[in-house]
Formats: structure tokens, sequence, C-alpha cells
């Protein structure tokens, strides 16, 4: 039998909740699936491969648990750690548009929007009525819903942590689902557009690049924000 190959473990915190976490970087086999993925070009089969390889390198984490930040970050240490943290992207001039190449280090990215609070996270509704929010998790996802407008209320109600009524405290993971559901259903127009702005602030990963163009010689200022922009 051939020897294996010793894999080296690193530490991370997770953004969301601080914890330290124990990881180790993915190996050919695991890229395989991410290459084969993004050859797709399909969003599902990406989201998949990543989260497969998430599961594959990390120590008793639950993917479920996590927000989308926390994924974000979490995979793009992993890749820093796996391929190396300098990566080349061709970044489009915002005046003519002709791609460049610029290298950027996955050693520095920044969370934007984690300095909230539970205070910043709630939202009172009437004289009578507050409610507490949370950034969304994984497992949030997997909710069933057909329409873009669904899919939105469904997000709504799963971002809902506390009703706050009076004197009274209802926490949403002790009542079903649906009720929750009927309850976002009930907001006015206004209300739904608040929940809406507040959650705009969810945290997420964040890396900021000058270049100038190769072609017109225009300076560039572009933010690099969500998994999609560190694979173009």
């Amino acid at each position: 039998m051939l020897p294996k190959l010793a894999t080296p473990k690193y530490d991370m915190i997770v953004p969301s909740t601080g914890d330290t976490i124990t990881y180790r970087p993915y190996v050919v086999k695991e890229e395989k699936l991410l290459l084969i993925a993004m050859e797709s070009q399909d969003d599902v089969q990406i989201e998949q491969a990543i989260s497969d390889i998430i599961r594959s390198c990390l120590d008793n984490v639950k993917l479920e648990d996590l927000t989308g930040f926390d994924i974000e970050f979490i995979f793009l240490t992993l890749r820093a750690r796996s391929v190396g943290e300098g990566i080349e992207l061709l970044i489009p001039c915002e005046k003519c548009e002709t791609k460049n190449e610029v290298k950027i280090n996955l050693d520095k990215l920044e969370i934007k929007n984690l300095d909230f609070d539970n205070k910043d996270l709630q939202l009172k509704l009437d004289d009578n009525m507050t409610i507490e929010l949370r950034w969304p998790t994984m497992s949030d996802r997997t909710a069933k819903a057909e329409t873009g407008t669904e899919v939105l209320i469904h997000m709504i109600a799963k971002s809902i942590g506390t009703i706050f009524h009076g004197e009274e405290i209802h926490s949403t993971k002790d009542v079903p689902f649906d009720e929750v559901l009927e309850f976002v259903e009930s907001l006015s127009s206004f209300q739904f557009g608040k929940i809406m702005e507040l959650l705009m602030k969810t945290p997420y990963v964040s890396y900021d690049i000058k270049f100038t163009c190769k072609k017109c010689g225009e300076k560039n200022e572009v933010e690099l924000k969500g998994l999609a922009d560190f694979f173009q």
C-alpha cells in the first residue's frame, strides 16, 4: 500500500460566532469537484461542490448552522491555504470594459457590516410590537418556495428570531414555521420594506482593489463581494 502524505491543519475564526474551528486544505480530489462544477456554470452545482468541500475539510462543524457570509469566508480561507493566497482575476475596466489581470491576496479579506449587535437588529413595527432579526443560516435555505415573491417572504420569515409583543416574548423557533409565514404576510408594505432595508445590511465578504486600466489608463476602484466575484 502506498504511503499517504500528512495533511496540515489550521485554525480559523467563524465570523458570525467568533468560535475557533480547525480545518485542513482541500486536496486534488476535492478541487476536481469544484472545477467540474464551475465548468457546468450551474450555480446549484457550484454551491453543492463548495458545501461538500467545506464538510470534508472542517472538523465537527454543522454547515447548516453557518450563515451565508460564514460559508463565503470559510471557503475563500480554504482556497488560500489550498492553492495559495494570491490569485489573479480578470476585472473589467469601469470605463472601457477591457479586462485587466489583477492579483489579490485572499489573506486580506474583510467582513463588512459585522459590527452589528442585537440592538441593531431590532425593529419596532408599532407601539406594541418589536421584532429581532438574525442572519439566515444555510439550513434556512431549505424552505420550499416556487416564485421569487415566495422566496423573499420565506427569507424574511426565516430571518425573524424573536417577536416582542407587549410583555410577551415569542421565539420563532418554538412555533410552527407556517405561523411565522402568516405573521410576515400580515405585515404592511411599509413594515415589510423596513425589514428588507435592515437585512440589506447583512455582513458580507469584501475585498477592495485599485488598478489602472492597461488600455485606457482609467484608475479603477472596485469592491469584490460574494463568491461569484472571486471566480472571474
